[in-house]
């Protein structure tokens, strides 16, 4: 059974059209990005998820089930990037109200307030209130709230926005540990965070889904990422197209080219090079004419997948 499936999804506000026929089906598993510029309609599709929202043509599902349905009590939840706390009740009382809201009793709710406070690394904030509590805590407070009663599918909106380093790498790590029992969904304009957590990407633009990227995919070896010291960026293309195995080399940020190499289904052919060969013939190359790389990487960033 998919986690999601969508079909023909559209919606529209009056006039305004916010989704047009978007389909995918998604499978549970690693984390999912849902990226697009503001105004492309991942808001809107959030919303249709949780069903705060009717599609106005189209269908979608959640574990087979229709988004309000009440099978799906406590299997799905949601973290908006504006979420707030409730300033004067505690922290363990907040979380235990929501766990009371799934039908849990009063000793159970309190116990899951307690779990998921754990899972962020807060059980000790538990009798404080929010305002004594920093940003980043505040947001792993939030998240802690949309782990109750696992759900098996959770919707995070920018979630380290307006976080400090430190504070970002703790959300991306607890992601990625209860990413073995939990799917993310995580929209956000930080591609270099979700290119660290995301195995698929959607990417909405004016309201229509424009792609649809795995990542596995997206930094396999058919690709070669150089950055580069200040350099003769034309005399460095067309040095590093004449080597046997490159098919196309692009650049869309100074000093920075992607380098595709050819199928390597050729590597049966005889004396054709292996991708390896021609990362070898490119130092060399670079060697020989004392041009100064800074990184040589395999594959391609998530924004150069989506955008070159």
């Amino acid at each position: 059974m998919s986690l999601i499936q969508c079909q023909g999804l559209s919606k529209s506000y009056g006039s305004k059209q916010a989704l047009n026929d978007v389909s995918f089906n998604l499978e549970a598993g690693a984390p999912i990005a849902l990226v697009g510029p503001n105004g492309a309609g991942k808001t809107t599709l959030f919303s249709l998820l949780c069903g705060y929202l009717s599609p106005s043509a189209g269908t979608i599902t959640l574990l087979g089930e229709a988004p309000n349905s009440p099978k799906l009590l406590g299997k799905i939840a949601a973290l908006p990037q504006d979420a707030a706390l409730d300033p004067n009740l505690t922290i363990a009382s907040q979380l235990a109200f929501f766990a009371r809201l799934q039908g849990m009793n009063a000793h159970v709710a309190a116990k899951e307030a307690l779990r998921v406070l754990t899972l962020v690394d807060l059980a000790e904030v538990a009798q404080q209130k929010p305002p004594s509590l920093s940003h980043g805590m505040s947001k792993r407070v939030a998240i802690a709230q949309a782990l109750i009663g696992s759900p098996q599918l959770v919707l995070l909106d920018e979630p380290t926005a307006g976080l400090d380093p430190a504070n970002a790498k703790k959300v991306r790590e607890l992601v990625k540990a209860l990413s073995t029992t939990t799917t993310f969904m995580i929209s956000s304009h930080n591609l270099d965070e979700l290119e660290k957590l995301c195995d698929q990407v959607l990417y909405l633009d004016k309201g229509e889904l424009s792609q649809s990227v795995s990542m596995r995919a997206s930094t396999d070896s058919d690709y070669l990422t150089l950055t580069m010291q200040n350099c003769d960026s034309e005399k460095l293309l067309q040095e590093i197209a004449k080597l046997s195995g490159v098919i196309n080399i692009s650049s869309k940020q100074t000093n920075v080219f992607i380098i595709q190499l050819d199928n390597k289904d050729k590597y049966k052919e005889e004396n054709f090079p292996t991708h390896y060969d021609v990362e070898i013939a490119l130092l060399s190359l670079l060697d020989s004419h004392q041009w100064q790389y800074k990184m040589l990487l395999r594959g391609r960033t998530l924004e150069e997948t989506l955008f070159s």
